[in-house]
């Protein structure tokens, strides 16, 4: 595995969210509580970002172009020409504390999107699906803090996690794209916790371990396949990218770190890539 660079010094306060876009060749990526979407061309080394009304808390590709945004109170389409962002949905216009976080197209087009208390963190969130038709379905509740939403290559598979509960699930997926029942499929030990994950052409799942200086991918059967260790403390997710999907770029956090801390992790808040050793799979779209 290559040396851990610094893909772009941005320093987020809360970076989240990357996707990569095969089509334009760039990275998004999200500042939950900076409220910035950020966009980067790898290639002529630009870097765009645009600064919302609300947080962030997660980025879809759009297949008509531009992005579907989970924001703090709905969900909304943003249009990159003219950087106007449109509801689609409301759900927390009334509900100052809660928020979305975690969110991920699948493979059928629709976003799926877990909502949490910002606050309290406490079980008052829940995951859902919000379809091309912009109907929104609530499919779990009881969540506190949702992440790794991802799925296997061949789609018969959702990763979930509850960052709280240090565990991420796996969920069998029918033809129609609905969710079974769930297992567990691995547990992390503390100081991590799972964060925002992604899958590799193999299978693995990639999970950032927020708070644990580390990604760690697993094995189809949730065995663990490696720790890589990163100079930061709060990665926060992951996403393969580059024009064969074989660079692994590293969003992180530096939210709550005193300066004396900061000051022995410099790259806290920057995107850090690294070679995997592995090609990810190209980024679904959401269909609407």
């Amino acid at each position: 595995m290559s040396q851990i660079k610094v893909a772009v010094a941005t320093h987020d306060s809360l970076g989240e969210s990357p996707v990569w876009d095969s089509k334009c060749g760039c990275l998004y990526w999200a500042d939950i509580t900076g409220r910035l979407v950020h966009q980067w061309h790898p290639a002529s080394d630009t870097r765009r970002s645009w600064a919302l009304e609300e947080k962030v808390g997660s980025i879809g590709l759009r297949a008509s172009g531009g992005l579907v945004l989970a924001l703090r109170s709905g969900i909304g389409l943003f249009d990159i020409s003219d950087a106007s962002c449109t509801f689609l949905v409301r759900l927390h216009a009334d509900q100052p504390d809660m928020r979305f976080n975690d969110g991920r197209c699948d493979a059928a087009g629709c976003f799926w999107v877990g909502s949490m208390n910002d606050r309290t963190c406490g079980p008052e969130g829940s995951l859902y699906r919000f379809d091309p038709q912009h109907r929104l379905q609530e499919k779990l509740s009881g969540i506190c803090i949702p992440n790794s939403l991802c799925w296997a290559p061949d789609g018969r598979t959702m990763y979930f996690s509850d960052s709280r509960q240090g565990v991420i699930w796996a969920f069998g997926v029918d033809r129609a794209g609905e969710i079974g029942s769930r297992r567990v499929f691995a547990t992390i030990t503390p100081p991590g916790v799972p964060d925002g994950a992604t899958v590799d052409c193999e299978g693995f799942v990639w999970c950032a371990l927020y708070g644990g200086w580390s990604v760690a991918r697993f094995a189809p059967d949730g065995r663990l396949d490696r720790i890589t260790r990163l100079p930061v403390q709060q990665p926060t997710s992951c996403a393969f990218g580059g024009p064969d999907l074989d660079t692994l770029y590293v969003t992180t956090a530096r939210q709550g770190l005193d300066p004396d801390v900061l000051r022995h992790q410099p790259l806290a808040g920057d995107v850090l890539s690294l070679d995997p050793g592995v090609r990810g799979c190209v980024e679904s779209r959401f269909a609407g």
